[in-house]
């Protein structure tokens, strides 16, 4: 198995593409050793990786933050953590855990119902021209929440507390949303 590496725009975040299908549907954020556990033996094993503090699965990759060493003293951990999970078969996620998640990221949603035109077009355009470019940085972005022309957004892998994260969200998707929607005023994030 070949897996490959590539870097994000948060140096704090390098992203794993072990050339198969990581998660068929939707992605899964990681943020303490304690969910991974519960919810992803692949997790748990990276967590098990000393500086290792954040993993994020997207369709065919993992991103993995770290607050150590540099990379040159991870990378090999993580790369045998990835390789042996997949080599062995074992399943990214327990049964149940990525539904519980997808469930989750939709119920914490929060907008008036005389809005929900607006959301809709919001989410697609999220979907169609944000998401994918993100994606190929490592990262997630989904929507929250609308309220008063303020769209609240998370962001999640590499887009977290990566330092161009601000100028994203409001050079890139702020001047999107207010182009397509003029009903938007500003883009906040929200955990």
């Amino acid at each position: 198995m070949f897996i490959q590496t590539e870097a994000t725009p948060n140096p704090a975040t390098l992203k794993f593409l072990p050339g198969v299908v990581v998660l068929s549907d939707g992605t899964a954020d990681f943020r303490d050793a304690a969910s991974a556990s519960e919810a992803s033996p692949l997790a748990a094993a990276l967590f098990s990786v000393p500086g290792v503090t954040g993993v994020f699965f997207g369709y065919d990759f993992v991103t993995v933050t770290k607050d150590g060493p540099d990379w040159q003293h991870l990378k090999p951990a993580i790369l045998g953590a990835i390789m042996e999970h997949f080599m062995a078969g074992r399943p990214v996620m327990n049964s149940g855990s990525q539904a519980a998640a997808d469930t989750a990221e939709t119920d914490g949603e929060f907008y008036d119902k005389a809005d929900e035109e607006i959301v809709v077009t919001i989410k697609e355009l999220l979907d169609t021209r944000v998401r994918p470019a993100v994606a190929q940085d490592g990262g997630d972005i989904t929507f929250r929440g609308y309220e008063n022309g303020t769209v609240f957004l998370n962001m999640k892998g590499a887009c977290a507390g990566c330092p161009s994260s601000t100028a994203t969200l409001k050079h890139g998707i702020q001047n999107l949303l207010k182009h397509f929607v003029p009903e938007v005023q500003q883009v906040e994030q929200v955990a």
